[in-house]
This record gives structure tokens, C-alpha cells and sequence, in this order.
């Protein structure tokens, strides 16, 4: 599974988020394998009737209807077919307690991922809350063009025992098939992108070539 955090990035902006989607399925499709957007929820439903591709939302928060303006409901999400979200992304982060709630009561059938930017969060709450996927992205390394979570490999195989039985994301600075065959063969389940992908002229190229490391590895 590759994880694509589409931010507010003026590239993913109306139509350019939709030109992009189009790419992502096609390589998607290309490799087999499973490839998440996730998108602003401007315009998660309108890149997912227009491609096909599955995308979720960058946040969700713990209200499910009634008086609560301006704030994201999973239940909504779920009535317009957006069935999954990020949460506590470093970007975007919230109270312990608000995670662990959205976590206990989210419904059946939409998935949590939790972001977390230590290994000592994992090991304190993450893992305990038992969200569908943890996130570990080192925030000095988000955005970076030299380096990148492979290349701290010990610390993706002890965020990956400290996850138990969640299965691990990993993400920050990756942008190449050594990157995901590094971070697969320690023990991450799936990687995580985003400038990496959306600020490259040749986005496709950049894809396939994260895309082939997982079938090198399988």
C-alpha cells in the first residue's frame, strides 16, 4: 500500500488534483497495488467519482452530526462514500484524548490511520489505541531532498515492534525504490508520500519507481 498526502499544495489545486489522480490509478492499476490519496475535503468526493481511486480525508474530527460547524464528521464522510482519514499528521495535530476518542468510536468500516512523529508515541498510546494503521514520519526529515526515513533502518524496525500487530507506515523524505525496499525489509507494511511526488515534473516516473519496489520485494 503507498499512502499520498496531497496537502493544500497549489499543485493539487481543482482540476491539478484530479490530472494527478488519473496518474496515481493508472500505476495503481499498472502494479496491483493498493494506493491511497489522501485529499482535502474540497475535494476528496470529486477526485474519487472522477477516477476511480480511492481517497480519504487529511482529518477527521470526533462530532458525528448535529451543532458543530466547521468541524469534519467520519459519519458524513462515510454518506458520501470516504470511508477512511488521517490523524495527529504533524501538520495537524490534535490533543492525545481527541485521537484516542475518534480512534475508540469510530465506526465499522472506516479506517484510522494516527500519525505520530516519535517512537515514544507509539510505544505510550498509539499502539495501545489499536488504530488501523500507525504513521511514524521523523519530522526533521518531511520535505527533505537528501535524506530520509530509510535511512534510519533501525528506527523503522523498532517503531515496527513497538506497533505489535498495527501494521506500520512509514513516511518523511522517501522518494525512491531503495527507499521503500529499505523500509518494506525492516518491517513497514506501506510508505507514505507527498512533495516528494507532487512537486516533481515527472510525478508518473517518481510513482512507478516507488511502485516497483514493492514487487521487487514480493
Amino acid at each position: 500500500m503507498i499512502l499520498i498526502n496531497f496537502k493544500i499544495y497549489k499543485e493539487t489545486f481543482g482540476d491539478k488534483a484530479i490530472q494527478l489522480a488519473k496518474i496515481i490509478k493508472e500505476v495503481a492499476d499498472k502494479y496491483k497495488l493498493r494506493i491511497i490519496i489522501t485529499a482535502s475535503a474540497l475535494d476528496a468526493v470529486r477526485i474519487k467519482e472522477k477516477t476511480g481511486t480511492e481517497v480519504w480525508l487529511q482529518n477527521v474530527d470526533e462530532y458525528d452530526n448535529g451543532k458543530h460547524t466547521g468541524w469534519i464528521s467520519i459519519q458524513q464522510a462515510m454518506a458520501v462514500g470516504i470511508n477512511g482519514s488521517l490523524i495527529n499528521h504533524f501538520e495537524h495535530q490534535i490533543p492525545k484524548g481527541k485521537a484516542l476518542k475518534i480512534i475508540k468510536n469510530k465506526p465499522k468500516g472506516f479506517e484510522i490511520v494516527c500519525c505520530v512523529k516519535t517512537v515514544g508515541q507509539i510505544e505510550k498510546w498509539a499502539a495501545k489505541s489499536k488504530p488501523d494503521y500507525i504513521f511514524y514520519e521523523p519530522p526533521e526529515l518531511i520535505g527533505s531532498s537528501k535524506e530520509s526515513v530509510a535511512t534510519r533502518p533501525d528506527i523503522i524496525k523498532k517503531a515496527v515492534k513497538l506497533c505489535g500487530k498495527v501494521p506500520l507506515i512509514v513516511g518523511a523524505g522517501v522518494k525512491s525504490k531503495e527507499d521503500v525496499m529499505i523500509s518494506l525489509k525492516m518491517g513497514a507494511k506501506s510508505v507514505g508520500l507527498a512533495s516528494g511526488l507532487i512537486l516533481n515534473d515527472e510525478p508518473k516516473l517518481v510513482l512507478e519507481a516507488i511502485a516497483s519496489g514493492f514487487n521487487d520485494i514480493i
